[in-house]
C-alpha cells in the first residue's frame, strides 16, 4: 500500500498528521493514514481544471477542517474521503469495510449534497431537504462541506466566468447563511468576501484598495486606544486581550448597497474586540463599565447577547464609544470561551469534550431549527421558502405576560407572536396588547416587548395576514387554515351549482359559465364555486350570462380600457425602447451560442462598458443583464436559468438607453440648467419626468448613449450644476 504513494507526496500526508496532533484531542493516526492512501487511490491520474491532481483538494479540505474547524479524527479522514464515492469506484461498502461505518455514513451524506448542488435539473427545494436531512443525521456533513466550498472559493480562477458566477451566488445565498446559523462566524466572514470577489469584481478591488490604503492610519489610530485601555484593565486585575478590527469587505458593500452611501460616508469601520481571560461573565459588564467612563457610549448601540444570546449560541457585549476625532468604534466584549464559540460556532464544542456522540445535546441545539422544518414544511415551495427565512435574518426577544420569552425575527408581528404561541391562539387573534397598549396587528414588534394576545373563536385567519407576517411557521399556518377554508366554501359552492343546473332547462357546463363571466376573474371551476358560495356573484347572473352573452359585458370590458388610459409611465417607455434596441444588430457576443436571440434587461439596461452576463431563459433566448444588477445577484440566479459568459461587441457602434436620477434645489432654472448641460454633449433625449416637494425636485432621465464612459463622463458634469445634490445611475 505504501509503495503506491509518490514520495513527494508523503510530505502532504505528515502535514496533515502534524496539524491533528496541534489542534485535535481525538483522532487515530491510523484512521488518518488509511484515509490518505484510499484519497490517493481513488483520485490516482485526475486533474482538477487548474491542472494540479486532484488529490491536493481533499488534502487541502482536510487541512482546513483541521485549522479552520477543529473536530475530530474520524471528520478528517471523511474530509480527505469526501469526494471518493461521486468520483471513483469505490462505493459505501469499500469504505466502511476499511475505516468503518461512522467514516462512511459521513461521506455518504456529503456525496448526496454534491448531487444536490450539480443536478440542478431535479427539484431545488427535494435537494436541499437531503442536505439538511444528512446533516440532522450527523452534523459533521455540513462541517466539512464548509471546508470543501472554502478551498472550491479559494481556488475559483481556473473555473469559466458563468460557472465562477453560480458558485459565488450559492456560496453567499446558501452556505455564508448556513456557516452564520451554525455560529462560524470566521468562516462564515471568508464565504462572503470571496463570493463578493466573483459577484462584483470591481467594487470588491476598490474596496479591497481603499481599505488598503487606510489600514496604517486605522491601526495607529485604533493602538493609541488599545494601549492606554489594556494598561487601565490590567491595573484593575484583568488579563485581556485587545483585538482591532475593520469591517470586513462585503459588510461594508451591503451597508453601502443597502443605504445609498459612498465609502467616505461609513464612520464605523473600526472596531475593538476585548477577550477576558476569565469565566465570570461579570466581568464582561465590569470591563465595559471601564471602557466607558473613559470613552461616551452611543446608548441605543447597546446590545446584551451574553444575557440572552443569539440562535446560534453566539455570545457577547455589543456596543459603540466615540473615539478620538469623533470616530464611532464599534466595541465587542467578551470571554475567552465566548470568543472560540463566536468564530467557531458549533464546531467549539469538540474542544471542549473528549468525544461528540452524533445525539450531543449541545451539538443537537444547533439543528431544531432545520427538524422543525423538515418536519412542518408540506411542499417543496413552502420548504425553501422556510429554509430562506431560517437562514439570515436578525432576532428579537418577545415575552408572554407570564415573562417566556420568544425569539422572533426582526420585523415579527402580533400574528407571529401569537402562531410562536399555538396555531389554535394565531388563528384566533383579533388584536394584540404591547407593554400594556392594543396595537394593531401588523404592528413591529421590538426587543423588550411584553405581547398579549386578544383571541376570539369567530376569528379566522386572513389572506392579507401574508403580507404581515415574517416568520415561516405562521405563514403555513396561515396558508393551511386558508386553503381548507376555500375548500369549504368550494364545496357549499358547487352544491348552490348543482342546485342552480337542475332547476334549468338548458343544457351547459362550468366552462361555458367560466367563459362567459370571465371579466369577475373567474378562471376555473374552483374560482367558480367559490364565487357563488361567497355570493361574489349569483346563480341567477351566472345564467343571464350565459344564455346572454353580450348583454352587460361588452360595456363592462369598454370601462376597464377607458381606466387603464393611454399613459404609460416612465418605466414602461423606457423597457419598450429597449426591447426594440435589444433586436437590432449583434451587440454582444455569447461563448458557446451562436445564432441565438439576446434581448437586454428591462431592469437594469445595460450599456458598453458595463460588466455583463446573460442567462439562458426556459424560452430558449438569452437576457443580458447588468452584473451587479439586483436581479442578477439573489437567489433566483441560481435556479433553473443558465448562465452564460457574454461580451460586448466592440464593432458595432450603436447608441443604448441609459437612465440617469437626478436629485437637487427645485429652484426657478434647474430644468433649462440640466438639459443645457445635456444638450452640450450630443446627446438625445428619451424621457424626461420631472417631481418636486419640500423644495426638492426629482428628475428621471432616460437617454441614448453609445458606452459608459460617455455616461460617466456626462454624469460628471450633471454633478457640477450649482444645486444639484445627486446623480446616479438607474439600474431598476
Amino acid at each position: 500500500m505504501l509503495a503506491q504513494i509518490e514520495q513527494e507526496h508523503y510530505a502532504k500526508l505528515h502535514e496533515i498528521l502534524r496539524l491533528c496532533r496541534a489542534n485535535l484531542k481525538n483522532y487515530d493516526e491510523s484512521l488518518i493514514q488509511r484515509a490518505f492512501f484510499m484519497c490517493y487511490r481513488a483520485h490516482e491520474g485526475e486533474k482538477r481544471a487548474s491542472g494540479e491532481p486532484f488529490f491536493y483538494h481533499p488534502v487541502e479540505v482536510a487541512k482546513l477542517l483541521v485549522t479552520e474547524l477543529p473536530l475530530d479524527g474520524v471528520s478528517v479522514a471523511a474530509a480527505l474521503l469526501h469526494d471518493v464515492i461521486e468520483d471513483s469506484g469505490y462505493t459505501y461498502d469499500d469504505i466502511s469495510a476499511e475505516l468503518g461505518a461512522e467514516v462512511a455514513d459521513i461521506v455518504e451524506g456529503l456525496t448526496k449534497i454534491s448531487e444536490i448542488m450539480v443536478n440542478r435539473e431535479t427539484t431545488e427545494a427535494e435537494g436541499f431537504r437531503k442536505m439538511l436531512l444528512s446533516m440532522v443525521k450527523d452534523i459533521r456533513v455540513i462541517l466539512i462541506k464548509f471546508c470543501d466550498r472554502l478551498h472550491n472559493m479559494r481556488t475559483l480562477d481556473s473555473l469559466p466566468e458563468h460557472r465562477r458566477l453560480r458558485m459565488a451566488l450559492e456560496t453567499r445565498d446558501i452556505y455564508a447563511p448556513l456557516a452564520h446559523r451554525f455560529g462560524l462566524g470566521k468562516m462564515k466572514v471568508d464565504l462572503e468576501n470571496l463570493a463578493l470577489k466573483y459577484i462584483d469584481p470591481e467594487m470588491y478591488d476598490f474596496l479591497l484598495k481603499k481599505v488598503r490604503l487606510s489600514r496604517n492610519e486605522r491601526v495607529a489610530y485604533l493602538n493609541k486606544m488599545i494601549a492606554p485601555i489594556k494598561d487601565d484593565l490590567e491595573k484593575q486585575g484583568f488579563t485581556v486581550e485587545l483585538q482591532g478590527r475593520a469591517k470586513h469587505l462585503y459588510s461594508i458593500y451591503n451597508k453601502m448597497r443597502m443605504k445609498n452611501k459612498e465609502f467616505d460616508d461609513i464612520h464605523d469601520l473600526y472596531g475593538i474586540r476585548v477577550i477576558i481571560d476569565t469565566e465570570k461573565i461579570s466581568d464582561c459588564f465590569a470591563v465595559y463599565g471601564y471602557i466607558t467612563q473613559q470613552y461616551p457610549p452611543i446608548p441605543q448601540h447597546f446590545k446584551d447577547y451574553i444575557s440572552i444570546p443569539k440562535h446560534n449560541g453566539y455570545q457577547s457585549l455589543h456596543s459603540a464609544i466615540i473615539g478620538p476625532k469623533g470616530y464611532v468604534i464599534e466595541l465587542q466584549i467578551r470571554t475567552r470561551r465566548m470568543h472560540e464559540f463566536a468564530e467557531l460556532g458549533v464546531a467549539a464544542h469538540w474542544r471542549y469534550k473528549e468525544k461528540i456522540s452524533k445525539d450531543d445535546a449541545a451539538v443537537d441545539s444547533f439543528l431544531k431549527w432545520a427538524r422543525e422544518l423538515i418536519k412542518d414544511a408540506d411542499s417543496a415551495s413552502a420548504f425553501m421558502e422556510g429554509f430562506k427565512l431560517n437562514l439570515y435574518h436578525d432576532e428579537i426577544y418577545v415575552f408572554t405576560p407570564k415573562g417566556d420569552m420568544k425569539i422572533l425575527p426582526a420585523g415579527a408581528t402580533p400574528i407571529d407572536f401569537a402562531y410562536a404561541i399555538h396555531s389554535e391562539i394565531g388563528n384566533g387573534c383579533i388584536g394584540a396588547k404591547v407593554n400594556g397598549k392594543i396595537v394593531r396587528l401588523n404592528a413591529e414588534l421590538r426587543s423588550g416587548d411584553r405581547v398579549e394576545v386578544i383571541t376570539s373563536k369567530s376569528q379566522k385567519p386572513k389572506a392579507d395576514w401574508l403580507k404581515i407576517v415574517v416568520t415561516h411557521r405562521a405563514k403555513l399556518k396561515i396558508r393551511a387554515a386558508i386553503n381548507e377554508e376555500r375548500r369549504r366554501e368550494i364545496e357549499k359552492g358547487r352544491s348552490i351549482w348543482e342546485k342552480m343546473l337542475s332547476g334549468s332547462k338548458k343544457l351547459f357546463t362550468e366552462n361555458d359559465a367560466i367563459r362567459a363571466i370571465r371579466q369577475h376573474g373567474i378562471k376555473t371551476p374552483a374560482d367558480l364555486f367559490n364565487a357563488l358560495a361567497k355570493q361574489q356573484i349569483s346563480s341567477e347572473e351566472v345564467l343571464e350570462r350565459i344564455t346572454h352573452p353580450h348583454n352587460k359585458s361588452g360595456e363592462m370590458q369598454e370601462s376597464n380600457v377607458q381606466q387603464r388610459g393611454p399613459h404609460k409611465d416612465f418605466a414602461e417607455i423606457a423597457r419598450e425602447v429597449q426591447e426594440r434596441l435589444g433586436h437590432q444588430k449583434d451587440e454582444v457576443t455569447i461563448a458557446g451560442l451562436n445564432n441565438i436571440s439576446y434581448s437586454y434587461a428591462k431592469c437594469c439596461n445595460p450599456v458598453p462598458g458595463d460588466d455583463i452576463i446573460g442567462f439562458v431563459t426556459t424560452e430558449g433566448t438569452v437576457k443580458i443583464h447588468r452584473k451587479n444588477c439586483v436581479n442578477v445577484t439573489n437567489e433566483n440566479s441560481i435556479k433553473s436559468e443558465r448562465i452564460v459568459s457574454v461580451a460586448w461587441n466592440r464593432k458595432v457602434d450603436t447608441e443604448f438607453l441609459a437612465g440617469i436620477r437626478i436629485v437637487g434645489e427645485d429652484k426657478i432654472g434647474m430644468t433649462n440648467q440640466i438639459t443645457g448641460v445635456i444638450s452640450k454633449f450630443d446627446t438625445n433625449i428619451r424621457t424626461i419626468v420631472l417631481n418636486a416637494k419640500d423644495g426638492i425636485f426629482t428628475c428621471n432621465l432616460m437617454i441614448f448613449v453609445k458606452n459608459t464612459d460617455k455616461l460617466m463622463t456626462l454624469m460628471d458634469k450633471l454633478k457640477k450644476v450649482q444645486g444639484v445634490f445627486t446623480v446616479e445611475r438607474l439600474s431598476n
